[in-house]
């Protein structure tokens, strides 16, 4: 089977927005007030610990959009029925990634007491999606992309079912956020990203990927890139200035810059709004544009990482909670602190913590860390043509 050519910037955002993941994972398990304060409150956060979480606001939306894109190009050499088939085969295996790797990495916890749903399995549900509307048409695929991007904060206004299945389904696919769904006594599912919202992304980045067609004049596709960044761009800031639809939670004014900056900019992420889909997207199809001819020393440093997203991203969280073993037995704590009443993390108590210069320091090691395997397993997947590894 012929390989889908790489697009050198599809690699470099990738690289940037999981190299700025690993940063926000970072702060989770390593700041000191991860687990007690939100760090985009305004009345409350400071600079340095607001934009640090705002800009990892980008890596999501940014990662599926991509993800949406790539299936795109990689459908190409398939018929219809053959990429339906994959985008299927892929979405099942990244819902299970989720719920056993994936989950583990971020908890440790061998007894699987909660069961956490986040991006990989939204990308994962989407792709089943996109599996049976990609079998309809292309355009089944836009249209539905934008009626999900644009459309989806109309359910702000609709009183939604609490309780039972009706309920969980509900926040499911529209608004979950830290909804707990029990399976047993001791044992739940946390859903953190609702489905259809995320869905949007994708399906708009797969109908960008007709951009990256063979035939398509290069130019062309980066003058619409760059109009359509900035089309999102603009969208975002009226619709903030204008305070109504888009986002259900309105920018508040007090009079203070600092206070009235964070609220601008502190766009609902869980689900994602219409207004931090643009906030986000806008500026990354303009970095898509801009970057799509760079080929320098940064831009192939980060690439590394962009060229083998899933195999980092596992990594980066096994990675992240061997320092957290070390430095929790370092800090004094025993055994009987392992589990937290509450938290679902092991070896996380709620206070343990460092300032934010630390986490900037972990993180820059975890990310230096990984460059090596991150390379060494994007030249091996280059170098071969295993079924397995698409799914890597």
């Amino acid at each position: 089977m012929e390989k889908s050519k790489r697009i050198q910037s599809i690699d470099i955002l990738r690289g940037i927005v999981m190299i700025i993941m690993a940063l926000d994972h970072t702060r989770d398990f390593f700041h000191h007030s991860a687990m007690t304060a939100d760090p985009l409150a305004p009345a409350s956060t400071t600079y340095p610990l607001f934009f640090t979480r705002w800009i990892t606001h980008f890596c999501a939306p940014v990662f599926v959009m991509l993800s949406g894109i790539s299936i795109y190009i990689s459908s190409q050499n398939k018929t219809r029925a053959e990429a339906s088939a994959s985008m299927f085969k892929r979405g099942l295996w990244l819902i299970i990634a989720e719920i056993t790797l994936v989950t583990f990495g971020i908890t440790f916890n061998p007894f699987f007491n909660v069961i956490i749903l986040q991006v990989i399995w939204a990308i994962g549900f989407s792709m089943i999606l996109l599996s049976l509307i990609s079998r309809i048409s292309f355009k089944a695929v836009l249209f539905s992309g934008i009626i999900l991007f644009v459309g989806h904060n109309m359910l702000d206004y609709v009183t939604a079912p609490q309780t039972g299945a009706a309920g969980a389904l509900w926040n499911i696919f529209f608004r979950a956020f830290g909804s707990a769904i029990p399976i047993s006594s001791t044992h739940i599912i946390l859903t953190l990203y609702a489905i259809l919202p995320w869905t949007a992304a994708m399906f708009i980045g797969y109908a960008l990927g007709y951009w990256y067609n063979a035939g398509y004049s290069g130019s062309r596709r980066r003058k619409n890139l760059l109009i359509t960044g900035s089309v999102m761009t603009i969208a975002f800031f009226l619709l903030r200035f204008i305070n109504g639809y888009g986002d259900p939670s309105p920018r508040l004014t007090n009079g203070s810059f600092p206070h009235d900056l964070f609220s601008f900019l502190n766009t609902s992420k869980y689900p994602p709004s219409l207004m931090y889909l643009c906030m986000t997207l806008g500026p990354s199809l303009i970095l898509l544009s801009i970057w799509e001819k760079t080929n320098t020393a940064w831009s192939r440093f980060v690439s590394v990482y962009g060229k083998v997203p899933f195999f980092y991203y596992i990594l980066h969280f096994y990675l992240i909670h061997l320092f957290l073993i070390i430095l929790f037995f370092s800090s004094g704590y025993g055994i009987k602190d392992i589990s937290s009443p509450g938290l679902p993390f092991y070896f996380r108590p709620l206070n343990f913590g460092y300032d934010l210069w630390i986490v900037y320091v972990l993180w820059i090691v975890i990310v230096l860390l990984l460059y090596k395997p991150s390379q060494w397993f994007g030249r091996y997947k280059a170098r071969n043509n295993y079924w397995w590894l698409k799914y890597i």
